[in-house]
C-alpha cells in the first residue's frame, strides 16, 4: 500500500507521518503530498515489462506536472507526452531530451508547432497528427526544417461501454481525438504530397481506467494491423508504434492489470504483426503517480440533521479541501477513499474499528452542490484531519482558484524526508490582484 499506518496508528507516506505535515503551520491544509521515490519505482517496474526491447515510456505530463516528479521520471529514462507548449518547455527544463518527446492534442497553435519543430537540431521526437487537416498546418510551419510526425489512429474502441467514464474515453468514433480508420488513406496521401514532414510513427490512445487491459490490447492490435498494411508502401522509415496510456489504478474497487503485464501482452501482439523491429512507445500518467499522492484536509465542522426523516440522520463533514483542489469527483463522479490521519484509542493500527464508524458525506467549502466527495465510513467523533487517497494524478494539475481559494500547497517526499515544497499563495494576493484589474 502506498500509505501505511505506523505503530501508533498515524498514516504515513514515504515513512513520514502525514499528521506532522498537516499540523505544520508553515505548510497548512489543504496540501498535496507525494512520494517521489515510489513514483520512480513505478517507472522501473513498467520498464521491466519491455524485457530489454527498444521502447520509450513517454510520461503524460498532464497527470502531474510538478518538477520534482518530472525530474525523477527523467532520471529513470522516461520521456514525455505533452499537450501544450508550456508542457514542452517544462519537459525540456526537467532534463528530458527533445528526441524523447511526443506532442499530442487536437488544437495545437502555430506558436506551439513552431516551438516543437524548432527545438534542438531535429525538433521533438514526433508531433502526433490528429486529423488530416492538421497535416498541411504542420508542413507549413516546418518550412526550412524537417518535422518528425506520427499518425494518431482513432481505433474505434469505446471504453465508456466497458465501465469507465465517458469523459475519459478517447478512442471511439465520436471522440475529437485521432484520425478515423477510414481516413488513414487520405492522411497518407496528404503526407506523400507534403514537404518537410517525416512519418516516423503510428499511435493510438483509447482512454483511461480500463481495469483489466483487454481494451488497451485490442486497440493496440487494431493499430498494429493498420501499420502492417501500410508500412511497406507508405511508411518504410517508421521508428516506433505508440499504444498510448490510460493504464488503470485501483481507486478502491479492486485490483487492476499491472501496466508491465499489459506491455508484455502488447509486445506479443506486436511480434505477431511482424513489427518487432519498431520501438514500442507507451504514454502512462495516472499509473505512475496517482497512488503515490494524497490530499490532506482539515475537518472544519460537522452537520447532523434528520431533515424530517428518521432514520437515517443526515451527516455532513465539512473539510477545507474542495472541488477547486480535486475536481475529479465533480467532473467524472470519481470516488477517492477518505481516511483519518490518526486513529483513536477505539481503533487498531490495521484500521479496524469497534463499530463506532458511521457514514459521513464529506463535502468541501466551494459554493456548488457538486463539491461533494461522497459518503465515507469515518468515526462518529470526527477526526481533526483526513487524507483523500490516490490523489497524485489529475489533482493539482486540474485545480483552480474558484471562489478565491488559493491553490493547495505541495510537499514532495523521498526516503523519509521532505525534499521540496511549494506553499500556498496568501489569500490577499488573489484578492488584490483581481481588485487591481483596470486600475491606471
Amino acid at each position: 500500500m502506498p500509505t501505511l499506518r505506523d505503530a501508533t496508528g498515524a498514516l504515513c507516506l514515504a515513512g513520514v507521518a502525514l499528521s506532522s505535515l498537516a499540523r505544520d503551520p508553515a505548510i497548512g491544509t489543504p496540501v498535496y503530498v507525494y512520494d517521489v521515490g515510489a513514483i520512480g519505482l513505478e517507472a522501473r517496474r513498467l520498464r521491466a515489462g519491455f524485457e530489454g526491447a527498444a521502447h520509450l515510456v513517454a510520461y503524460a505530463i498532464k497527470a502531474n506536472s510538478a518538477g520534482p516528479i518530472v525530474r525523477a521520471l527523467a532520471s529513470e529514462g522516461c520521456g514525455a507526452d505533452v499537450v501544450s507548449g508550456a508542457e514542452l518547455i517544462l519537459a525540456l527544463a526537467c532534463g528530458i531530451s527533445p528526441d524523447h518527446v511526443v506532442y499530442s492534442g487536437v488544437a495545437k497553435t502555430d506558436d506551439e508547432l513552431d516551438r516543437a519543430i524548432g527545438v534542438g537540431p531535429r525538433g521533438i521526437g514526433a508531433i502526433q497528427l490528429e486529423s488530416v487537416e492538421e497535416i498541411a498546418r504542420v508542413a507549413a510551419r516546418a518550412a526550412g526544417k524537417t518535422a518528425r510526425v506520427s499518425i494518431r489512429v482513432n481505433p474505434a474502441v469505446d471504453l465508456a461501454t466497458m465501465g469507465t467514464h465517458a469523459h475519459i474515453a478517447t478512442g471511439h468514433d465520436e471522440a475529437k481525438f485521432g484520425i478515423a480508420l477510414q481516413d488513414i488513406p487520405a492522411a497518407l496521401a496528404a503526407l506523400r504530397s507534403a514537404e518537410h514532414l517525416e512519418l516516423v510513427g503510428f499511435a493510438s490512445h483509447v482512454g483511461s481506467q480500463a481495469s483489466q487491459g483487454g481494451a488497451y490490447v485490442g486497440a493496440a492490435r487494431t493499430l498494429f494491423g493498420v501499420v502492417r498494411e501500410v508500412r511497406a508502401e507508405h511508411a518504410p522509415r517508421l521508428a516506433f508504434v505508440d499504444t498510448g496510456g490510460g493504464f488503470a489504478i485501483d481507486y478502491g474497487d479492486g485490483p487492476c492489470a499491472a501496466p508491465a503485464d499489459i506491455v508484455r501482452t502488447t509486445r506479443v501482439e506486436q511480434r505477431a504483426a511482424g513489427l518487432e523491429d519498431l520501438a514500442l512507445y507507451v504514454e502512462p500518467g495516472r499509473s505512475l503517480v496517482a497512488a503515490h499522492g494524497v490530499l490532506l484536509a482539515r475537518v472544519l465542522q460537522s452537520k447532523v440533521s434528520p431533515f424530517g426523516r428518521e432514520p437515517p440522520l443526515r451527516r455532513w463533514l465539512m473539510i477545507d479541501a474542495g472541488m477547486n483542489d480535486l475536481i475529479r469527483p465533480a467532473l467524472y463522479q470519481a470516488r477517492h477513499r477518505i481516511v483519518p490521519l490518526e486513529l483513536t484509542s477505539r481503533e487498531d493500527v490495521a484500521g479496524r474499528v469497534d463499530g463506532d464508524d458511521v457514514g459521513w458525506r464529506v463535502v468541501g467549502p466551494v459554493c456548488e452542490s457538486s463539491d461533494d466527495f461522497g459518503v465515507h465510513a469515518l468515526p462518529s467523533s470526527p477526526p481533526p484531519f483526513v487524507a483523500i487517497l490516490d490523489a497524485g494524478a489529475y489533482g493539482y494539475t486540474m485545480a483552480s482558484s474558484y471562489n478565491g481559494r488559493p491553490l493547495a500547497s505541495e510537499v514532495f517526499l523521498a526516503s523519509g524526508r521532505v525534499i521540496a515544497s511549494r506553499r500556498r499563495r496568501p489569500v490577499e494576493e488573489w484578492s488584490l490582484e483581481r481588485a487591481s484589474l483596470g486600475e491606471p
